[in-house]
C-alpha cells in the first residue's frame, strides 16, 4: 500500500491536509431551492454534483421537509429495542421492493460508512454462525472508497484519507483496479473482466477459501475511480467466482445507488444480485443522515438461527424521523418517475459533455451512468500519462467552477493513489434539460481556466 518509510502515505496525505486548513475560507451556507444553493453573501451556486452525490431531491423540497415536520411533531425516534414505527416499516417495504429477488432485509443506519460497517459485520457473523469462523479475511480493489469508519476505512484505497491510520487498520487483500480506461499492461479492453475476475479468483486460492469472508466493491467506483462502470460481464463473473469459493459477495451502492445510475441497484443493470448491499446518500437525499444495508434471505435464515438475527446496529439504527424523510424522498421518486429520467437525461448529458469537452486534449475519459459521470484528465492523450500531483489540476478547476457558481467533485490520486485527476458531475435527479446545459456550459469555461493556468476568481 505504501512505500516501506510512509513516503506515498505522506505524499498523499498532503492533500488531505490542504482540503482541511481551507475550511476557514469556504463561505457560509444559507439556503437551497432546487438544484441551487445560496451563501449568507447571497451568491447562488448550481450543485453539479448533489453535494457528494447525495442531494438526489435538490434542496428544499417541501413534501420532504414537511414529512419530516409531522414526524417530529409527533416522536423524533423510537429506540429500535423498544418500538417499531410506520416509517420504518414503510421504508422497508419500499427499499426491498425496489432491490428485488432476495434482497429482503434491512438494517437502517446513519449514513454510508455505517452501512459497509454493518455489511462487513453481517459477513463475519453469517461465517461464525456457519460455523466458519475462519473466514476473516476481506477482499477489495485498488482506487476504491468504502467509509470512515475503521473497518470501511480498512478496505479502501485512497491515499489521502489512509495515511494518518495505517498501522490501526485491519488486513485486507487489495486486487487491480478494474478500469476499461486504464487495463493493465498486457490486457485488452475485451479481455478486462475475465482478467479481472480471475484475479480475483487467484487471490481467494492464494489466502484458501476457508479464510476469505467477502469481495467488496463499488459497481461503479465513485470518489476513488472518477464514475468508473464495471466492464462486459465483470460483475457476473466475479459473482460466479464468489459463488464457488462460498465467498459472499458485496456491493458498496452508498453513492452509486438509489438510483443515481437510473437504476434502483446499479448492479441490476449487470443482471447480478449481491448477497449484501450497503446504500446511504440518495436514500434520504441528505435531508436527514440515513444509510441501510440491505441483505438477502439467505443470509437472514442463518443469523436468525443462530443468533436471533443481525449482532450489529447503533443508537440512532432505524431513526424514526430520518426513515420519515426516506419515505418521503423515495415515494416522489417512484411518483415522479425519475428513475427514467435518470436513464434517459443521464444519457444524453453524458453525450453532450463529451461533445463539448472534445476540443480540450486534457480530458482524457468522460464516462459514467446516469447522473454519475467522471471526467478524467491527462497530461498525454495518447499514454494517458496524469499530470503530476503537485499541478492539483481537478481541484483548481474545481475551484474555478466554484468561483463562477457552479459546485462539482473533484478527486485526485485515482491513477496510482498519488497522481490522477478526475471530477464527479452528479446532479440532482430533478435537474431540467436547461439545468444540464448550465452545467455543461459552465463546467467547460471551468476547465479552459484551469487546463490555461489562470487563478480562480470570482465572476
Amino acid at each position: 500500500m505504501a512505500e516501506p518509510d510512509g513516503t506515498t502515505a505522506r505524499r498523499g496525505y498532503s492533500r488531505a491536509r490542504t482540503w482541511a486548513a481551507g475550511a476557514h475560507l469556504r463561505p457560509k451556507v444559507a439556503y437551497g431551492r432546487g438544484v441551487y444553493v445560496y451563501d449568507s453573501a447571497g451568491r447562488r451556486y448550481l450543485d453539479a454534483s448533489g453535494g457528494p452525490a447525495v442531494f438526489c431531491l435538490g434542496h428544499g423540497h417541501p413534501e420532504v421537509t414537511q414529512a419530516i415536520v409531522r414526524q417530529l411533531e409527533r416522536i423524533a425516534h423510537g429506540y429500535r429495542y423498544t418500538f417499531t414505527s410506520d416509517p420504518l416499516e414503510e421504508l422497508t417495504r419500499l427499499v426491498t421492493r425496489a432491490c428485488g429477488g432476495a434482497l429482503d432485509h434491512v438494517i437502517f443506519v446513519s449514513g454510508g460508512s455505517e452501512a459497509v460497517e454493518s455489511a462487513l459485520k453481517l459477513a463475519l457473523q453469517y461465517h461464525s454462525a456457519r460455523d466458519a469462523p475462519g473466514r476473516r479475511r476481506f477482499i477489495a480493489r485498488r482506487r476504491s472508497w468504502h467509509g470512515n469508519t475503521l473497518g470501511a476505512l480498512s478496505v479502501s484505497d485512497f491515499l489521502d484519507r489512509r495515511a494518518p491510520f495505517e498501522g490501526a487498520l485491519i488486513e485486507a487483500s487489495f486486487l487491480s483496479q478494474v478500469s476499461a480506461y486504464r487495463p493493465p499492461p498486457g490486457v485488452s479492453a475485451a479481455g478486462l473482466a475475465a482478467h479481472a475476475a480471475g484475479e480475483l479468483e487467484a487471490e481467494i486460492l492464494r489466502l484458501g477459501a476457508g479464510r476469505v469472508a467477502a469481495f467488496i466493491f463499488e459497481p461503479v467506483v465513485g470518489a476513488a475511480g472518477g464514475a468508473l462502470p464495471p466492464p462486459g460481464d465483470y460483475a457476473r463473473r466475479v459473482r460466479e467466482v464468489c459463488d464457488r469459493h462460498g465467498v459472499l459477495l458485496i456491493a458498496d451502492e452508498v453513492m452509486c445507488g438509489s438510483g443515481r445510475t437510473g437504476t434502483w441497484r446499479a448492479l441490476e443493470q449487470d443482471g447480478v444480485e449481491p448477497d449484501i448491499m450497503a446504500v446511504a446518500k440518495g436514500l434520504g437525499g441528505g435531508y436527514l443522515p440515513l444509510g441501510a444495508t440491505v441483505y438477502a434471505r439467505h443470509i437472514a435464515t442463518v443469523l436468525e438461527a443462530a443468533d436471533g438475527g443481525p449482532i450489529t446496529g447503533h443508537t440512532f439504527t432505524g431513526h424514526t424521523a430520518a426513515c420519515a424523510a426516506g419515505v418521503a424522498v423515495q415515494s416522489i421518486v417512484q411518483r415522479d418517475g425519475l428513475l427514467e429520467r435518470v436513464r434517459r437525461a443521464g444519457a444524453e448529458f453524458q453525450t453532450a459533455l463529451r461533445a463539448a469537452l472534445g476540443r480540450y486534449a486534457e480530458v482524457g475519459d468522460v464516462r459514467g451512468r446516469g447522473f454519475l459521470i467522471g471526467v478524467e484528465f491527462v497530461a498525454d492523450g495518447e499514454t494517458r500519462v496524469p499530470f503530476p500531483a503537485s499541478r492539483a489540476l481537478a481541484e483548481t478547476i474545481a475551484q474555478h467552477a466554484f468561483a463562477d457558481g457552479l459546485i462539482c467533485y473533484p478527486s485526485g490520486g485515482n491513477v496510482d493513489g498519488v497522481e490522477g485527476d478526475t471530477i464527479l458531475l452528479a446532479p440532482p435527479y430533478i435537474a431540467s434539460d436547461a439545468e444540464l446545459e448550465e452545467i455543461i456550459t459552465r463546467f467547460v469555461r471551468a476547465v479552459q481556466r484551469g487546463v490555461e493556468g489562470a487563478a480562480p476568481t470570482r465572476t
